[in-house]
């Protein structure tokens, strides 16, 4: 069986991107770590600073994003540190990220990423997430 530690690290990779990847596709990429149905998911990176209730809500945040981005490179710094009690668990992950543009602008950014996975019949899901960025 798969570890929460084990599908934080999976996680935080399957926002990778290289030059001429296909167009990003949340559902394909992510979409295996999030539970159905009624969720809450925050990242502080996006700029309208939305809150989504749905999986699908997330990805629409986040693919034109990443369509966008030529290169996403991510480095963990520290984690994930899992607590975990009978079906719930919680992981913290700290990352660094260097993202690329498709006109060639550079950042650099930290993130703190704070999830919480329930356990069902289909394993591990994420059902809380909150990630706080800083450029560096």
């Amino acid at each position: 069986m798969t570890t929460v530690e084990q599908l934080h690290r999976d996680w935080v990779f399957g926002w990778e991107r290289a030059p001429h990847d296909p167009p990003f596709d949340f559902a394909a990429a992510q979409g295996r770590h999030y539970a159905e149905g009624e969720v809450l998911l925050y990242d502080d990176f996006d700029p309208e600073q939305r809150t989504a209730r749905t999986a699908r809500e997330y990805g629409a945040i986040w693919e034109p994003a990443f369509r966008d981005l030529r290169l996403a490179r991510h480095t963990v710094v520290s984690g994930p540190h899992v607590l975990e009690s009978g079906d719930l668990a919680s992981s913290t992950l700290v990352f660094e990220v260097d993202l690329e543009q498709a006109d060639g602008t550079r950042s650099r950014l930290r993130t703190t990423t704070s999830l919480v996975w329930r356990r069902g019949a289909d394993g591990w899901r994420i059902v809380r997430e909150h990630n706080s960025s800083a450029r560096i």
